[in-house]
């Protein structure tokens, strides 16, 4: 299982120079896990940048995967891994998805490098 942060589904959406390591866990699609944080930080970013019509269509696009919401289990699993690692909220909540279900988490973010199960790759 693959769980993709938002750092690494804009990589991929821009296609920068990073985007092709993502490339593979996000076009595979039944080993996908989205946490839906990542839902809200992605459309907040290209909504922002590129407007609600390629917000909209990203969405779409991370929907394909299994939409992951936040519960109460998985909020109380955040906070743990927060605390534990240094982690921001967000990025608590994405990599809490990431352990739950054995999956591993690709990466651009530097709050990751060095946990367990991570695929980090430098921006």
């Amino acid at each position: 299982m693959n769980v993709v942060d938002s750092s690494a589904w804009l990589s991929y959406f821009a296609g920068d120079k990073n985007s092709g390591y993502f490339a593979k866990p996000i076009e595979t699609i039944d080993e996908l896990l989205v946490p839906s944080i990542t839902l809200t930080e992605v459309f907040k970013n290209i909504l922002r940048q590129k407007g609600e019509e390629s917000a909209l269509l990203a969405i779409a696009h991370m929907e394909q995967g299994t939409v992951i919401s936040l519960d109460k289990e998985l909020s109380v699993d955040a906070a743990y891994c927060g605390v534990e690692h240094g982690l921001p909220l967000a990025d608590s909540i994405v990599y809490a998805t990431a352990q739950k279900y054995n999956a591993t988490l690709w990466t651009q973010d530097a709050d990751f490098k060095d946990l367990k199960d991570v695929k980090y790759y430098s921006k």
